[in-house]
């Protein structure tokens, strides 16, 4: 699956603990990516500073969903699960 232009739910639902350019301690969960154009697309796709969890995310349909809010929703559940294993 290649990912929906314009989706950006990978931006938006889930915590990245690494460091991206200008958050420095990552980005909590739900909260936009400073590098996610209002487009909802990826200000640093193709370069070497774009952190090494987002290169590694591979769009598929069991997290994407149908449509953009299917993938909020499941990428959301999925922070919330793994915050409570963790906690």
């Amino acid at each position: 699956m290649k990912c929906r232009a314009g989706c950006g739910a990978c931006c938006i639902a889930p915590s990245i603990s690494s460091p991206i350019p200008g958050m420095p301690d990552g980005k909590p969960a739900g909260v936009r990516c400073l590098h996610l154009s209002m487009d909802n697309l990826c200000g640093l796709f193709g370069s070497p500073e774009r952190p090494v969890v987002c290169e590694d995310f591979k769009a598929d349909p069991d997290i994407c969903g149908n449509d953009r809010d299917e993938a909020l929703h499941y990428i959301h559940w999925l922070e919330q699960e793994t915050d409570r294993v963790i906690n």
